[in-house]
């Protein structure tokens, strides 16, 4: 069975973009309950580390992230494809 890898890096892109607009949403309106769980998430103290989310920092991270996700989708479904 073959996978569309085109089709699986785009869908990849497009919900990673939506991911990252929620939690952007997320950092923006709920910052300490973020810290928090990014916290937990890392095993560490970022007590130190505050938020910085401008217009520009969420445009490029939606960018990179959309755009990694994509080709990491399409190279995985490239290779399962030829296995």
């Amino acid at each position: 069975m073959n996978i569309n890898a085109k089709k699986i890096g785009v869908s990849s892109a497009i919900s990673f973009g939506i991911l990252w607009i929620i939690c952007s949403a997320l950092v923006h309106f709920f910052p300490d309950p973020t810290m928090m769980i990014t916290e937990y998430m890392l095993h560490a103290d970022l007590s130190e580390i505050v938020w910085t989310l401008t217009f520009s920092s969420f445009s490029i991270g939606l960018l990179a992230w959309s755009t990694l996700a994509g080709i990491s989708a399409w190279l995985i479904a490239s290779i399962y494809n030829r296995l």
